[in-house]
């Protein structure tokens, strides 16, 4: 994908609700809030913040299409006809949709084309085919009964998606949510909150009734807490940070006990011994891990733990793929490293690194801004190493690209240091020795382990999610789907 100009980008502000675009704020109804891009520091936009009155319109309105616009009760074939001309509308409009993607958030031009988009369509075109697969069942039981489990969707499904992945991790949560008949209101990021104003037009163009899927701008503080304490929210799906999360898990409680699907904060280490099959091919492996969306990922790779006679050289060959990556705007074709979501963001990964530093580890690579014009959010791929488990690079989130690497001398030892005493969302082991491997996978507490690899394919049956802090229940998956559905026993006795 070419380069584009950022200024260049048509951009439509507002909520989505009922199948239009609904902005109070010109009306002094709602304040706004400004809307940076990272590349750059350049404030291009601006989205009004949904109060109370806001998201109960929405919610309203997505109750009230649930009930009489058929969606519910649509024979699954056609629900799932929809969607995929839903997905198919999404892959059409990529040169668009992946402009409008780059332009404010951290995802680079080409790999929001390459990937994000297709990934996207292809989510949505996934979960369109469990509409008319997954349903109830029939219950053994004596020969006078019939016995049954219904499936029905809960109605309205209220979705918070994250910045990091704006339009991937929005459809996570979208699609399943109307394969299974539900209504949706999303809540984006007020950062990237614009791809899926997008996305929520391209489903009414797509079929989807008018308010089935409506999109509501604002904060957490706000908007967020008010969407997730409605009444008429039968369930909750987010992704984000542990601490909102709980928040948020509070909140349903106390607003009615809803369920919640959570994705949470990861620490995830990457366990590599000494028989790891192609040192280069793991180096690479792991350096990607971290820069990936420059380490904005909940999964990333952050925490390396390396058999000591492996150390020296698997650090020298990271340090080579992080001097290959090459800093700079999302709107430029060749950019391999995105910049950080947001100043105040990059400063506090400063300030985790620095504070490290102080306590005694060693600065191995990069630890600076990445000059990258003016008043650009950049930071350098970084290695650590003399850390300990207190150290707070290792125990902290950071979410940017900063690796630490520790050393262990048995397999013992490598999964004691694996464990995180908050977090369990992912780990990687790399090894040869396939008895081992299985040994790691069954030890560690986390809900995704890679072998001899790092990271997702499009098998999207694989569920993710994770163990302790990092979660509950599952995003992708039949698992997923089945989230979105509620079940209701029958017994009929048959006897005259």
């Amino acid at each position: 994908m070419d380069s584009f100009n950022p200024d260049d980008v048509a951009i439509r502000s507002g909520h989505f609700i009922g199948g239009e675009y609904v902005d109070e704020s010109e009306r002094g109804g709602e304040r706004r809030i400004e809307v940076a891009r990272p590349s750059d520091g350049v404030i291009y936009a601006s989205v009004p913040v949904a109060g109370g009155e806001m998201v109960d319109r929405a919610v309203e309105n997505a109750w009230q299409a649930f009930r009489t616009s058929g969606w519910a009760r649509m024979a699954p074939r056609e629900r799932a006809k929809i969607l995929r001309r839903f997905a198919e509308l999404v892959e059409a409009d990529a040169p668009f949709l992946g402009r409008l993607e780059a332009l404010g958030s951290t995802r680079p031009i080409a790999q929001a084309v390459g990937w994000d988009v297709p990934f996207t369509a292809e989510g949505i075109r996934f979960y369109a085919e469990f509409a008319d697969k997954v349903g109830g069942d029939v219950a053994a039981t004596d020969h006078d009964h019939l016995g049954m489990t219904i499936a029905e969707p809960y109605g309205v499904i209220g979705a918070i998606a994250p910045w990091n992945f704006p339009l991937v991790m929005a459809s996570w949560k979208i699609a399943p949510a109307l394969a299974a008949g539900n209504a949706v209101v999303l809540k984006p990021s007020e950062m990237t909150p614009f791809s899926v104003l997008r996305l929520a037009e391209l489903a009414v163009q797509a079929g989807v009734p008018a308010g089935i899927f409506n999109v509501i701008q604002g904060d957490g503080r706000v908007t967020g807490d008010e969407l997730v304490r409605h009444p008429k929210i039968s369930k909750v799906t987010f992704t984000g940070s542990t601490r909102t999360g709980a928040a948020i898990m509070a909140a349903c409680a106390n607003s009615g006990t809803k369920p919640v699907t959570l994705e949470l904060g990861g620490k995830s280490p990457q366990i590599v011994f000494a028989d790891a099959p192609r040192l280069d091919d793991v180096a690479r492996r792991i350096a990607g891990a971290i820069t990936g969306n420059a380490g904005q990922v909940c999964v990333a790779g952050s925490r390396l733990l390396v058999e000591r006679s492996l150390a020296e050289p698997l650090a020298e060959r990271i340090g080579k793929v992080f001097a290959e990556l090459k800093p700079g705007a999302t709107w430029a074709a060749g950019t391999t490293l995105s910049p950080i979501i947001s100043a105040p963001q990059a400063a506090r990964i400063e300030g985790i690194v620095g504070r490290t530093l102080e306590a005694g580890a060693t600065l191995r690579f990069g630890g600076v801004r990445a000059d990258v014009g003016a008043n650009g959010a950049f930071y350098t791929p970084t290695l650590l190493t003399d850390v300990t488990a207190h150290s707070e690079a290792v125990r902290e989130e950071v979410f940017g690209p900063v690796l630490t690497l520790q050393t262990f001398d048995t397999e013992e030892e490598a999964l004691a240091l694996a464990q995180h005493p908050e977090y369990g969302l992912a780990a990687g082991v790399h090894t040869a020795d396939l008895g081992r491997a299985l040994r790691l996978v069954r030890g560690l507490e986390a809900g995704t382990v890679w072998v001899n690899r790092y990271g997702r394919t499009s098998d999207f049956m694989i569920p993710t999610g994770g163990y302790k802090r990092s979660g509950i229940g599952k995003d992708l998956g039949r698992q997923a789907y089945e989230a979105n559905l509620r079940f209701k026993s029958v017994l009929i006795d048959l006897r005259p």
